[in-house]
């Protein structure tokens, strides 16, 4: 049985999998090549899953509301169905005022071809809605943390400091031993301590101790899920 906690990075995915309590990573250039290598029962991945046609949606102000006060900007606003497909930043935030009435964030823009890959997966293979989850590490960290957010962002030494020491807590040694395995330069360190936050998030949905945001989720017009879970 596999459990897999994904994160986007420079080269495609970064996926640290827990197969019967074996942990092994690998980067891989889309999302379809680690389902069908792993099968996995669990997957959650750093990607917005479900997209509302149009106004914000309420799992990201909830998320915003659990990490807040050092957290909370972590989590950005997720684009409406109708901002995909455009082929430019500028023509992406005027279809996406046009709907919606706001422009589209750069942060967003740059995640949204990560952003169509999932939604086009899961429009094509349905079997995989109900396996595959939408996390967020900043959120992940803080329900492992007793429900406190992290004080310093992830690209801080800080920010790295408290991120290992709860990986470390739990897999002692495997962000050194996993790291070998991983494509110098098609990652960030903070991909990887990522990936493993939503890996922990997977084991909770397992063994049904995760809270997700909303419960019971909305669903956008698709029938996919607009829920964060943690």
């Amino acid at each position: 049985m596999s459990l897999i906690g994904i994160d986007g990075c420079r080269g495609g995915w970064l996926c640290v999998a827990d197969t019967d309590g074996v942990l092994g990573a690998a980067i891989v250039p889309t999302l379809a090549a680690i389902l069908d290598a792993h099968r996995p029962r669990v997957v959650v991945i750093d990607i917005p899953i479900g997209l509302a046609e149009r106004g914000p949606r309420r799992c990201d102000a909830l998320a915003r509301r659990a990490l807040a006060p050092t957290r909370a900007s972590s989590v950005f606003p997720a684009p409406v169905r109708g901002a995909l497909g455009h082929p430019t930043y500028e023509a992406t935030c005027a279809a996406h005022r046009a709907i919606d009435g706001r422009a589209l964030s750069k942060q967003a823009w740059c995640i949204l071809p990560k952003i169509a890959e999932v939604d086009a997966l899961l429009q094509r293979r349905p079997e995989w809605r109900g396996p595959v989850h939408e996390g967020h590490p900043e959120l992940s960290f803080a329900t492992w943390n007793h429900g406190v957010p992290l004080r310093h962002g992830k690209r801080t030494p800080e920010g790295r400091v408290e991120r290992r020491a709860l990986i470390e807590a739990r897999w002692p040694g495997a962000v050194d031993r996993l790291t070998p395995a991983l494509p110098p330069g098609a990652w960030a360190a903070d991909d990887l301590l990522d990936a493993f936050a939503v890996l922990w998030t997977a084991h909770r949905i397992a063994a049904g101790e995760a809270v997700r945001r909303p419960e019971p989720p909305d669903l956008d017009g698709t029938g996919l899920r607009m829920a964060i879970t943690a």
